[in-house]
């Protein structure tokens, strides 16, 4: 008997440490090998911006690769690319000026800008002097903990390109002070700002006295209303503080919204009345020396409170404010439009928000509630009266763009789906379509620029050219006479570009998820003058890297093309078995599937160095640039619209690679995808077997009114009486919690106030109530991105899924070793 229990006891070692052999690990070192601080170090630039010069059509922009930075200066005319300074002769100069160390190739220049003359630089740098904080006797007042009063001296310099001299600019006063509660009107002779809860103005002079002491007692100061209150303000609501810090704020200056008229003596601005929107509430538990409550409002869809806005005009001239009658819907929305800011502008400290019109007009937008209605407006200011400009009316939500006004005062660009496809269209001024612009089976995205010499649009687009994905963006032109499409960028890739005031050239970057990014300059005929760069990819490389697959799959309708990527471990053996994981956010505003290089890795390659596959898809119902029906497809049914998709990219998956191991399907998604992970599990128990669901927002009848209504949609009910109501009626994930049967994490921040903690606690009693085990975490003092808790999160969700998935039970330490290798020496 004794051989008999010694002989099972060897065989059941043996049969023990065969499937702890064949068990895979979590790779922790190869995910660790790619976190955002080591990938920092590895991804450099990998787009120009270009900084275009107003006098010309040159340009300046920065770039950094692995051998630091550089700045360039391009001619297009001259197809020339010099360096803007000799970065070894610079650094010696600042060196002298500073009395700190400087090299060429670790030179790090701020806020870098050329100057009127456009033959001089002006730039800051830091030195390791610290110096008292201008500000800490404000600071101390109202934070008797802050205990940081020193900061690191900045010295301003500016540097002559003819003689390549530098000179510091010692007044620190000679360079200008932003002040972010300062509206400054265009010719900078008036500046409008609130102050509790109402709306004043101060002259310029007055002005230069806050921007050198914010506190002068000398300060004059105009007030233009006297009925401001909570809730029903001129100003900023200062959403994001706490009780305390609003109390503490109270008497600040803060922002006003105004839109000023070009010459600066008129002004528009919407006033909401929130005073009847319910309050919610999130706890700062981890505030010293006591918790601190923050009290918001909060629109919830198919309340019957809900904000009401104004439109008020103001003149100085007959120093009166003005609400003007705009009322069309019940619980309309209002969309002022700012002017266009030139390319040119850029680098302009004071940029003046000005109206979208002239002196005669300004335009706006008038939505109703249930978003099928959409008036484009302009406000008549001599006849004091609205005029409809075009009237957007669909069975489902429109989506609206700023209209581009045409200088000669006739003519303007309307942007619409109505033939079920983004497209451009020409308008007169009184209301009437002259011609439609673009047509087809694509989607139009945005106005790039309209060169109004030579009537000629220039627009980015996609899904226009065939044999590429639908999603790759490309720039167009075409004439506003009208007339065939031409396309300036060819190349099968995902384009962005940025194009001078004249029209005349355009910078050009292009990558997919699996190239370099690359940038080049052409001309406004398409062709390429030069090349510019090549992202510096050779470190990340060197690490292991490997560039993701992108792929196409039927929809579960065997007939609609989803495009997405698949993201493969760096040390993927083909002859294995691997857990996939899908990345999912369901839209309808946008679709997580990349398109072009980035940086971001985090829970999509670095999840995958774990050892799965790791896989981002659309869904019908997902990306707005597409067809109308494709992003509509969820409209009435938003928690399952997009699920019956998922599941189907990973079973036509599974059945094209024999890696894909189809019996370990996880999936995670954060915010809408925290929603959708979590339903997934419920809708496909027997599917979907492990989730990591983060800020979910799992009961849409408690997230914000316009997201909700708009993507669900809100039924419009008017009695005999004439009384309209909102009803909104949706399926919800709690309610179907007895369904779970696999592995669910639900993570949430506490003071996260866009989707509200509730949303999981909710979710959370659910499954308690249905008698099912789930785990749950919350991140103490974290907003809906997590913040500096983003680490954190990554490692416990790779924790989950190396034990659920790849069946990994050996417990890590305690501590993050992952994480603190990552903390910078102090």
């Amino acid at each position: 008997m004794k051989k008999v229990i010694i002989l099972f006891t060897l065989i059941l070692s043996a049969h023990l440490s065969m499937a702890q052999e064949a068990s895979p690990k979590g790779n922790y070192e190869l995910a660790s090998r790619f976190s955002p601080e080591k990938l920092k170090k590895m991804i450099f630039s990998t787009s120009v911006s270009p900084h275009w010069l107003k006098n010309s059509d040159r340009f300046w922009y920065e770039y950094e690769t692995s051998d630091g930075k550089n700045w360039y200066l391009v001619n297009p005319a001259n197809r020339t690319k010099t360096a803007l300074f000799d970065k070894d002769v610079l650094a010696a100069q600042l060196t002298l000026a500073v009395k700190d160390p400087f090299d060429g190739q670790h030179l790090d220049l701020k806020d870098l800008k050329f100057l009127e003359n456009e033959n001089a630089l002006e730039f800051t740098v830091k030195s390791t002097e610290e110096v008292l904080k201008k500000d800490w006797e404000e600071i101390k007042a109202k934070n008797r903990n802050a205990k940081d009063s020193l900061e690191k001296k900045t010295f301003t310099f500016r540097y002559s390109l003819s003689d390549r001299s530098l000179r510091e600019i010692e007044d620190p006063e000679e360079k200008k002070k932003r002040l972010a509660w300062a509206n400054i009107s265009p010719d900078s002779s008036k500046v409008v700002f609130a102050k509790n809860e109402n709306l004043y103005w101060m002259d310029k002079e007055n002005f230069l006295k806050a921007v050198k002491d914010e506190k002068d007692s000398t300060i004059v100061e105009h007030p233009l209303t006297e009925d401001g209150e909570k809730d029903y303000s001129y100003g900023s609501s200062g959403r994001g503080d706490d009780n305390v810090e609003e109390e503490k704020k109270k008497d600040d200056r803060k922002r006003a919204m105004v839109y000023w008229s070009a010459n600066s003596n008129e002004f528009v601005l919407t006033r909401t009345d929130a005073r009847h929107v319910k309050d919610l509430w999130v706890l700062h538990n981890t505030r010293n020396p006591r918790p601190t409550l923050e009290t918001y409002k909060y629109a919830m869809p198919g309340e019957k409170e809900q904000p009401q806005t104004d439109l008020l005009h103001f003149s100085f001239e007959k120093g009166k404010m003005n609400k003007l009658d705009i009322s069309t819907f019940k619980d309309q929305t209002i969309g002022v439009w700012a002017a266009d800011l030139k390319a040119s502008q850029q680098d302009d400290e004071f940029k003046p928000v000005k109206w979208l019109g002239d002196e005669n007009f300004f335009y706006f937008s008038i939505t109703s509630r249930d978003l099928k209605r959409i008036d484009i407006c302009r406000w008549n200011i001599s006849e004091n009266k609205k005029e409809v400009l075009v009237e957007e009316r669909s069975n489902t939500y429109i989506d609206v763009q700023k209209p581009h006004l045409i200088s000669n005062g006739n003519e303007f660009i309307h942007w619409s789906e109505r033939d079920g496809w983004g497209h451009f269209y020409l308008y007169d001024v009184g209301g009437k379509m002259i011609r439609q612009l673009t047509s087809g089976p694509f989607h139009t995205e945005s106005i790039e620029r309209v060169d109004e010499r030579n009537r000629t649009l220039y627009f980015s687009a996609n899904g226009r050219e065939k044999n590429e994905d639908p999603y790759y963006l490309h720039l167009y032109k075409v004439s506003l006479n009208g007339g065939a499409i031409t396309l300036l960028n060819q190349g099968n890739y995902d384009h962005s570009v940025s194009i001078n005031d004249n029209a005349t050239f355009f910078v050009n970057n292009y990558s997919r998820v699996n190239t370099s990014p690359v940038s080049t300059l052409h001309d406004n005929q398409g062709r390429k003058i030069m090349d510019l760069e090549e992202a510096d990819l050779s470190s990340l490389f060197a690490a292991g890297y490997k560039f993701p697959e992108p792929y196409r799959i039927k929809a579960d309708d065997g007939i609609t093309d989803l495009y997405g990527v698949m993201y493969k471990p760096f040390d993927f053996d083909s002859t294995k078995k691997y857990p996939i994981i899908e990345y999912v956010y369901p839209g309808p505003q946008t679709e997580a599937v990349n398109k072009s290089f980035g940086r971001s890795m985090d829970r999509i390659d670095r999840l995958a160095q774990l050892g799965f596959v790791v896989v981002t898809v659309g869904n019908r119902g997902g990306h707005p640039a597409r067809s109308k029906w494709y992003h509509n497809y969820g409209y009435g049914n938003l928690r399952d619209y997009g699920l019956a998709d998922k599941k189907a990219a990973v079973e036509q998956l599974a059945d094209r690679h024999p890696f894909i191991d189809r019996s370990k399907v996880g999936i995670h998604g954060h915010s809408g995808g925290g929603f959708m992970s979590t339903a997934a599990m419920l809708v496909y128990p027997d599917f979907f077997k492990v989730a990591v669901s983060s800020a979910g927002n799992h009961e849409n009848n408690i997230y914000n009114r316009w997201w909700s209504e708009k993507h669900h949609g809100v039924k419009e009910v008017v009695t005999p009486k004439g009384d309209t109501t909102f009803v909104y009626q949706i399926e919800k994930n709690p309610d179907l919690a007895k369904n779970l049967k696999g592995h669910l994490l639900l993570v949430t921040g506490d003071v996260d106030n866009n989707v509200h903690p509730a949303h999981t606690i909710r979710m959370a009693d659910a499954l308690i109530k249905a008698n099912k085990r789930f785990d749950f975490i919350i991140l103490p003092g974290q907003r809906h991105g997590f913040g500096d808790m983003t680490e954190y999160f990554f490692w416990r969700m790779a924790d989950y899924y190396v034990k659920h998935l790849l069946g990994d039970n050996s417990p890590p330490p305690v501590d993050m070793l992952e994480i603190q290798r990552e903390k910078p020496l102090k």
